[in-house]
């Protein structure tokens, strides 16, 4: 279990998907057994809750093998429980640094997605661990983004580069991969620009940087996170496929969790995608991101 401040905060940020799973846990509450109604209660609520058609079926066929005419009781609840939790582990939702020199983070998504909020978050939760973070305001196709991230550099402290508004990202990577070994530090976090994946000469444009990158510091990018937005629900996958297809992204930042009541969609795009989760967006403030744990998450889809 996760420390109680951080427990509070997943539960808190989960407020409406609770509501949805809330209805999910009071089936278990039933007097009765598990039959054909039941069966067809839990199937609907875990659709409503956006757990997906995969899933959905998978959990109620499962609760069937094992539960048929048999009284309804917390076991059964302990039993779907387990079962989303298995589908939301990954074997590998650690990040991974560099030994060797900086670690670059290279960070994709749509607008609107919360991107470049995620980078701050990210950036703040990294200083939390103690590493020296420099950003870059790779996104030079919307004046906006470097202003944006600009301002976050200066809440945080922490080192900027950046180029002129239509400026190349390429040159952007390459002089912070730079900047970051001549100033000694630990993480480089490349914003890009919140392009969409249906405009294939911008993912192209991903593609370079990421070349960029590889030529700069052995291994880079060493992280390359997608940042999702969970109001989007399942409509999310695609944006996932694509740009997992494009640049080999390595895990997703879940943003915008607390803002939906579709945070069961964090299993179908779990499932279909094939990426680990490794963070969660839970507000607006800088500490509102935290480390995804399936366990904690399922647990507090069910709290009271």
């Amino acid at each position: 279990m996760v420390f109680a401040a951080l427990w509070n905060k997943i539960k808190q940020g989960l407020s409406k998907t609770r509501q949805v799973f809330g209805r999910l846990a009071s089936l278990f509450r039933l007097r009765g057994k598990v039959d054909k109604e039941f069966l067809a209660q839990l199937e609907e609520t875990l659709y409503l809750a956006d757990v997906g058609p995969a899933a959905t079926k998978q959990i109620v066929e499962r609760v069937r093998q094992a539960f048929l005419d048999r009284e309804i009781t917390e076991d059964v609840l302990s039993f779907v429980k387990k079962e989303l939790v298995g589908l939301l582990n990954h074997s590998d939702r650690s990040l991974h640094f560099n030994p060797h020199g900086p670690t670059v983070i290279l960070v994709a998504g749509v607008n609107g997605s919360g991107k470049t909020t995620s980078i701050a978050k990210l950036a703040y939760w990294l200083q939390q661990q103690g590493k020296k973070v420099l950003l870059a305001a790779a996104d030079t196709f919307r004046a906006a983004a470097v202003e944006q991230l600009t301002v976050w550099s200066q809440r945080l402290g922490c080192d900027i580069v950046k180029g002129e508004h239509g400026s190349d990202p390429g040159a952007v990577a390459h002089n912070a991969c730079e900047a970051a070994v001549a100033r000694g530090k630990d993480v480089v976090i490349v914003d890009t620009a919140g392009r969409l994946q249906t405009q294939e000469h911008l993912m192209r444009q991903l593609e370079k940087i990421r070349r960029v990158l590889a030529r700069q510091i052995p291994g880079a990018p060493h992280e390359v996170l997608l940042v999702l937005d969970a109001t989007n629900g399942q409509n999310a996958i695609q944006q996932a496929e694509s740009f997992k297809k494009a640049i080999q992204c390595t895990g997703i930042i879940l943003a915008k969790l607390d803002g939906t009541a579709k945070g069961g969609a964090i299993i179908p795009i779990r499932q279909k995608v094939g990426l680990p989760v490794k963070f969660v967006g839970l507000g607006e403030k800088l500490e509102d991101l935290a480390v995804f744990d399936p366990q904690a998450y399922v647990d507090a889809l069910f709290a009271d």
